[in-house]
């Protein structure tokens, strides 16, 4: 079957006045000749051609002998014009395809062959138009006073990311070939220098964050993430469950013998052995660490079962039961305390290994940065570096698809270009509701519904 060749078009466009401002001194120029070049323009399934002709003219300071003029939403000397540019990056920042989709996509739609480079080129043209100036003074004028650090490994460099949660903003973020200490400390006062003056600072249990948080900011309180904190405590509780449902197991059906032939169907009504509860114990442990008032009344009835196999598991329970009560959100800082000097005191916990070493995890020191969010107004608490771990998110699935981005000169316009999309969009949204009669700008922490108390 005989494939139909494309139709081609060409649309002149004339760029060639009789004088022109030269670009170095701003003088008026003769126009000395007209040059005429080619260059492809976007159409579906179509050849579309720009014949682009160009002014040159005589220059008349040092800057050169002679310059030309360019139409606008072209570049001079280029193949392209900036809607195929456009195009490629809107595949790339929005789509999420990588560099041969990007191809493939263009060749299917528009009949373009480009070229890996030209699409490396795409990302490196629009990085250099950015102002992050601008996005650093527009992020700084809106900074609510809460920041959230965390770090992102990208194969073989770490992405050091700060947010705003309360602004739902991404603040800054740099690339660096090490996670260390002196990475760290450039990342954080560049910040400071930018003039972020933060009241409470977010992050995980990470050593990197303890002495320079200090030395930069000691007047802002650090807030280790709790969900972090819990989570290393559950691994412990989940430790101890394991080795009861193992000691549960191991009695296996001792002193039982089978009878031979096909049993009887009140024989098939015994009973169940120990190893099938321990196996029943396995299936529902994650209801030992989650929140009561999210169980369901299924779950309330299966941890009840476990409870009857193994009576040592309500000692855990009531360990959690402890530590959800120690961080919550409506309490003074003194009940807080006082709650955690009882649970220091309980030689019922305290007897249990495991439990012994998660008491441990909780010093004085410790324990001040984990209830540094009671010190907080009661609608900007933010106890957990969530945010910064979604936009980490974010930037992790937006990276996966581009398997061959690990260089450091890939990497960085890339993401420049993706917080870049994330700003503009977030000051389109701010400045329809400044334009809205009787709008008032949006808020994160005022259109964040209410966390349902906890019911005893």
């Amino acid at each position: 079957m005989e494939t139909r060749r494309p139709h081609v078009r060409t649309i002149p466009v004339r760029c060639a006045p009789a004088k022109a401002p030269c670009p170095h001194c701003g003088k008026l120029g003769h126009r000395k000749a007209i040059r005429h070049r080619r260059v492809r323009t976007l159409a579906y399934k179509q050849v579309v051609f720009l014949d682009v002709a160009d002014g040159e003219y005589r220059a008349r300071c040092a800057g050169g002998t002679t310059f030309r003029t360019t139409p606008p939403g072209i570049e001079p000397r280029a193949l392209y014009d900036n809607t195929v540019r456009r195009a490629v990056l809107d595949r790339i920042l929005e789509d999420g395809m990588s560099v041969e989709r990007v191809r493939a996509s263009m060749r299917r739609d528009f009949l373009l062959d480009l070229s890996d480079g030209f699409v490396y080129d795409c990302l490196d043209w629009q990085a250099r138009r950015l102002s992050m100036a601008a996005h650093r003074r527009w992020v700084r004028d809106r900074f609510s006073g809460t920041l959230c650090i965390d770090e992102l490994h990208l194969g073989k460099t770490t992405l050091l990311l700060a947010t705003d949660p309360l602004q739902d903003l991404p603040v800054a973020f740099a690339l660096v070939a090490q996670n260390d200490h002196d990475h760290m400390r450039r990342f954080l006062k560049n910040l400071k220098t930018g003039g972020l003056v933060p009241e409470v600072i977010v992050t995980d249990g990470s050593s990197l964050y303890p002495e320079i948080l200090a030395e930069l900011w000691p007047e802002a309180r650090h807030q280790l993430c709790v969900f972090h904190v819990l989570r290393d405590l559950h691994k412990l509780i989940l430790d101890a469950v394991r080795r009861r449902r193992r000691g549960l197991s191991r009695r296996g059906n001792r002193g039982r013998k089978r009878r031979r032939g096909r049993p009887k169907a009140a024989a098939r009504r015994r009973s169940l052995t120990n190893k099938e509860k321990s196996a029943f114990v396995f299936e529902h442990r994650f209801l030992i660490v989650k929140r009561r008032d999210r169980l369901r009344p299924q779950e309330r009835a299966d941890l009840a079962t476990m409870f009857n196999y193994l009576p040592e598991l309500e000692t855990l329970r009531g360990f959690v039961d402890r530590l959800e009560m120690l961080f919550e959100e409506g309490q003074s800082e003194a009940l807080a305390w006082g709650r955690h000097a009882a649970l220091l005191r309980s030689s019922g916990f305290l007897a249990v290994p495991e439990l012994a070493t998660a008491i441990g995890m909780l010093p004085a020191e410790k324990f001040t940065k984990m209830i540094a969010f009671l010190k907080s107004r009661a609608c900007d608490r933010v106890r957990t570096n969530n945010h910064v771990e979604r936009v980490n998110r974010t930037l992790r699935h937006q990276e996966k698809a581009r398997y061959k981005w690990r260089k450091r000169r890939r990497m960085v316009p890339f993401l420049g270009l993706l917080l870049d999309r994330w700003w503009s969009q977030e000051r389109a949204v701010r400045n329809r509701w400044w334009e809205e009669p009787g709008g008032t700008e949006p808020s994160h922490s005022a259109s964040k519904p209410p966390r349902k108390k906890r019911v005893a």
